[in-house]
Formats: structure tokens, sequence, C-alpha cells
């Protein structure tokens, strides 16, 4: 399990700001969900933590600077699930989900290896798509092979950025089910920018809720899923109902005349 510690974060695409003095703690084997509006910097701080961007700032993966690491260790302790899969040429679902072993293979595909690749196939309900063609797979079935292809490779900490984009309800709620129970029982530290602020509710641990590049609130989802943040933040009144079964939900009332404070 790892514990990420980030101090003073800054990041800007040439000159225009996007992240400012980011400084927070997630725990080992929690779920935290980064939610805002669009434009916050919900996935450019997923990318800085994966090191696909380079900030300024620090960000510790259990005590080690992110900068410091090689690609091949950050590789063995993080896995990345972005938003819209790239094109990938001419590979099966199955060849997909091997390419989350690279950083464990050797010259050949071993038997962990192989054990790895079927262990994510099932654990994803995607036994049918193995020998298909991932072009040819509609957004939602891709996006179930992007995650069995992160979770092959064994990571530590699972980056998310909208893992349920393209899914319907029944795939969503299964796939967070999927989530919950990797950061329960594997011990996994999850970070997941959502947009559905009941579906965060539900599942985090932990919101991040990020505007204008700020983070303006770090805590439980009762502590921050407000009518008051959420009218301050997104520029909408909204209705909170507390569901017995469901949990917490948001209602959207009506948008704000002149947008967001």
């Amino acid at each position: 399990m790892v514990t990420i510690n980030v101090d003073t974060l800054c990041f800007a695409y040439r000159s225009t700001p996007v992240l400012r003095d980011l400084t927070f703690q997630i725990d080992k084997g929690t779920i935290t969900c980064l939610v805002g509006p669009n434009g916050s910097g919900k996935t450019t701080l997923i990318r800085c933590i994966d090191r696909i961007l380079h900030p300024e700032g620090t960000i510790l993966i259990n005590d080690r600077n992110l900068r410091s690491m090689r690609q091949h260790d950050i590789a063995m302790t993080i896995g990345y699930v972005p938003q819209n899969g790239a094109r990938i040429s001419a590979a099966t679902v199955f060849d997909v989900i091997m390419m989350g072993r690279t950083p464990h293979m050797g010259w050949r595909l071993g038997e962990e290896d192989l054990n790895w690749i079927e262990y994510a196939i099932r654990l994803l309900g995607i036994e049918d798509l193995a020998d298909r063609d991932f072009n040819e797979l509609s957004g939602g079935q891709q996006q179930k092979v992007l995650i069995a292809r992160a979770v092959a490779q064994d990571p530590k900490v699972l980056l998310l950025d909208e893992p349920t984009n393209n899914l319907d309800i029944h795939h969503q709620l299964e796939t967070l089910a999927i989530v919950h129970d990797l950061s329960r029982t594997a011990g996994m530290t999850v970070i997941m920018a959502v947009h559905d602020l009941s579906i965060a509710a539900r599942y985090a641990d932990r919101l991040m809720l990020l505007k204008g590049g700020h983070i303006v609130g770090f805590g439980s989802p009762e502590d921050l899923i407000t009518p008051e943040q959420i009218r301050e933040v997104y520029g909408v009144n909204a209705r909170i109902i507390h569901d017995p079964e469901a949990g917490l939900l948001v209602a959207p009332l009506h948008a704000i005349a002149g947008g967001r404070s």
C-alpha cells in the first residue's frame, strides 16, 4: 500500500496556470475522488501524479520523490487509465491487457503474467471480448479493457480519469464496485476524477473539491457535498438527499443566473 504526499504543486500550460499550490496527503488503501467543474484541474493533477506532466513542487510516493524515480519504477507502482483511450494499432483485447505486464515481463510471457492477465479479464467480466480487435469495441467496452490492463499491471496506486465514461448505469455500478473491492482487498490507493457527485459520494473515502486549480475542500463526502459548496463551485442550486440504501444523492435544481460565483 502506498501513501502519496503532495507539497506546493503548481502546473501551467505555457503561460496559463492550471494547478496552484496544491498540498495534500492521500492515505494508503483509500479512494479519493477528484470533483469540480470542467477546467478545474482534475485530469491535469492525475497526469502530474503519473509523471506524464512535469509540475513544480513535490510528489512523494511512500517518501520517494516521484521526480527521481525511474520510469520502470513508476510503471511498477502506478497504473493509469485515461479518460479516452488512445487508438491502438492491430491489437486484440488480450494483447492490450498484456501490455499491462510490460514492467514485469522478461523476454517472454511467463506463467505469472498469464495468471494476472486472466485474473484481470475475469474481474472485469470481459471473457467474451478477449479475441476481439480493441478498435472494434464500443467506447464502454474499451474503457473496461483499459481498466483490466491497469489491473494486470498489479499497481500499488490506481489513477482513473472518468472511469465510468461511456458506461451505462449497470456497468458503471459494476466497474466502481470492482474499484472499491481492489482498494479494500488488494490495498490499492485509488485516485479517480469523477463528474457525478452522487457516485463520488458513494464510493469515495475522501473528496477533493477543485475550482480554478485550487483545492476548495478536502474531506469526507458528508462535509463537502452541501448545497452551499455546490452553489459556490458549480453555480447550481441543488438539493442533497440522504437515502438509507443509495447514500448521499445530489439533485440539481437549476443553474444560477450569471454562472458560478
